[in-house]
């Protein structure tokens, strides 16, 4: 466990690093092809804050991206008694709880530490499961806050949106011409931004694919072995797991930028049909998960 959170906070440093270097790279680029130092400046300026956003605020942005509000024990007793009763054999702070308006069955942990972290579960979860999968599903989002994973998965988040951003904005710039003048001439300058914003606009879910399958899916296969150690009974996860990929039906606001951060892909049950269909899934098939739950 202390190896996989090693892992995953060096794995955040060096994404929040590389996104660093990206920037000021493209911020060089249109520096000298601009003959302008200022734009390198706001570049840097831009990429700190981008990182320090990602890390101290990516779990209200996530938040908010899902339409997550925050509850209170009254509100919902059963759920907050298994959150509290877990956290407390698991040795960790009781996390904050947050319900999703929605009837898919879902749930995400997110925080950049233990004692900053929040779970969140769907309407639909409640109404789905038992207590017995309830509790396998917690257990599971409380594993991946111990482990760290929720850290890295969630300042991914804010990076693949920038990802994003930057494409639309190369493509605005070079459809509607609003590149200023720049060393070569406006023809040159044109040129570039129109390649660079029809590579980024081709590459850029790309890239965002990529990035979350850095994190790599045997995060949640962990997740689900710790959970099930918490608990010590892992049929309870197995069978959530089966009722949750048994509905079809994608979230209100599923988002491609955070699906990583679900139990369960909030696009609906994902086919792993097909060798390039299971490498770009964000989670493994779920038949892969409840066998090694039933045969541990």
């Amino acid at each position: 466990m202390y190896k996989q959170q090693d892992r995953n906070i060096r794995k955040t440093w060096l994404l929040m690093l590389t996104f660093f270097i990206v920037v000021i790279g493209v911020g060089w680029a249109f520096s000298y092809l601009f003959n302008s130092p200022v734009i390198l400046w706001i570049a840097v300026g831009f990429s700190i804050l981008m990182n320090v956003g990602a890390y101290w605020y990516s779990d209200k942005i996530v938040l908010r991206m899902s339409g997550a509000k925050a509850v209170a024990r009254r509100e919902h007793k059963e759920l907050w008694n298994i959150v509290e009763n877990l956290s407390i054999t698991a040795g960790l702070p009781m996390p904050k709880l947050y319900i999703i308006g929605d009837s898919a069955p879902n749930a995400f942990a997110t925080g950049r530490d233990e004692k900053h972290a929040v779970v969140a579960v769907t309407t639909g979860l409640l109404s789905m499961l038992n207590r017995t999968e309830l509790e396998g599903v917690i257990a599971h989002e409380l594993s991946h806050i111990q482990n760290r994973d929720m850290l890295v998965m969630t300042v991914v988040v804010v990076l693949i949106g920038f990802v994003v951003l930057l494409s639309d904005f190369f493509l605005r710039m070079s459809l509607f011409g609003h590149a200023p003048a720049a060393r070569g001439g406006d023809d040159r300058m044109r040129i570039v931004m129109i390649i660079a914003g029809f590579a980024l606009a081709i590459l850029a879910p790309i890239i965002a694919r990529l990035i979350q399958l850095a994190i790599s899916r045997k995060r949640e296969f962990l997740a689900d072995a710790s959970g099930a150690l918490l608990t010590r009974y892992p049929e309870g996860l197995a069978s959530a797991l089966e009722k949750i990929s048994s509905y079809k039906k994608p979230m209100q606001k599923a988002n491609h930028a955070t699906a990583h951060l679900f139990i369960s892909s909030p696009f609906g049950g994902q086919s792993a049909r097909g060798f390039l269909n299971k490498l770009f899934m964000t989670h493994p098939p779920v038949s892969d998960r409840v066998k090694a739950l039933r045969s541990a």
